[in-house]
């Protein structure tokens, strides 16, 4: 009796009702306190994993730079000693590459710096037309069925091998060009300048087509509004506002031509003489790497020379690439 009346006395104290809306409190407070933990938990990790990823590609940044300054470390180093023993002079003053000569050795590469720019400077002078002229096609006129036959076969020109398309230079272009202008062989500063145009166009016609592309519409609408055809607002309104874009194109186009080394070496005669006349045969600075490396004694001055070629044509492709990705970052602020 005693241990009923107390329990009565206990459900008196605290109703059924009241005794459940503790109890439901109760969990629903340790509910609370579990779902605030585990967001908390998933933010920590998603934090974690943010700062892993920044770290990841901070440390990719950092290595790339490591490995440019090694690469310039790496022929500064192995050019040094040809530059202390024959100097800037003999390499920039004179003209005639001729290391192996039997009475002295001349090592100058002006010869080869034209011949470089020549057959650069002339695949520019085909590719940038020929490039833009596509990305405008692409991104102004063709249908969307037109485009996706075409991006592909843009995309597929760019994977060609370089020895393949040196391979048809010798071929196709060789014989042509010997028959258009009358002369012994088509291997030639013309032969190489025409395949670099070819190997250059992928790179100027998809950066020129995402430049035009990305002109805004208000741009073009105005223009259709005020009464210009589709004709003058491309021409006086869609590429003015992407000239900065493109011309970051042709200078990443112009980069990839200096530095291509198997179509020259196949198609340009490699003579190297100084010419300024694109029918007869050059010598570029990579084919003359690529010709001699090879076979040349270590540790000769001739050695240490192709190493200060190297050099130079480092250089220049770096202030090329400098160049466009200065342009091309003042392409992106300007959009933004």
């Amino acid at each position: 009796m005693g241990g009923r009346v107390s329990t009565n006395k206990f459900r008196r104290t605290f109703p059924r009702s009241s005794y459940r809306k503790v109890v439901n409190i109760y969990v629903n407070k340790k509910i609370h306190e579990t779902q605030t933990r585990i967001v908390f938990t998933k933010f920590q990790r998603r934090k974690l994993k943010e700062v892993l990823i920044e770290k990841f590609f901070l440390l990719n940044g950092l290595l790339a730079i490591v490995i440019l300054l090694g690469i310039f470390s790496l022929l500064f180093i192995k050019s040094f000693p040809a530059i202390r023993e024959l100097g800037w002079k003999s390499f920039f003053g004179s003209t005639v590459w001729n290391p192996n000569s039997y009475t002295t050795p001349q090592y100058g590469i002006l010869s080869l710096i034209l011949s470089t720019l020549m057959v650069t400077l002339g695949a520019l002078f085909i590719a940038v037309p020929l490039g833009v002229a596509c990305a405008a096609f692409l991104s102004e006129v063709a249908s969307p069925r037109i485009r996706e036959v075409l991006k592909p076969v843009v995309e597929i020109l760019a994977g060609i091998p370089s020895v393949v398309v040196g391979f048809l230079g010798i071929v196709l272009l060789n014989p042509l060009i010997a028959k258009v202008f009358v002369i012994s062989n088509g291997l030639n500063a013309l032969n190489g300048a025409i395949l670099l145009a070819i190997m250059s166009l992928p790179t100027i016609i998809s950066l020129s087509e995402d430049a035009l592309r990305a002109v805004p519409n208000t741009y073009k609408e105005g223009s259709l509004a005020l009464g210009a055809n589709p004709w003058h607002t491309l021409i006086h309104v869609s590429l003015p506002s992407a000239l900065s874009g493109i011309i970051a194109s042709i200078m990443l186009g112009m980069g990839r031509a200096i530095g291509e080394t198997m179509t020259v070496l196949m198609a340009t005669g490699n003579a190297p003489a100084l010419t300024f006349n694109f029918l007869e045969a050059v010598q570029t600075m990579t084919a003359t790497i690529a010709i001699e490396l090879g076979e040349v004694p270590y540790n000769t001055t001739h050695y240490y020379a192709l190493f200060v070629i190297g050099l130079v044509l480092f250089a220049m492709t770096f202030v090329v690439n400098l160049v466009s990705d200065i342009i091309l970052q003042k392409y992106q602020e300007v959009e933004r």
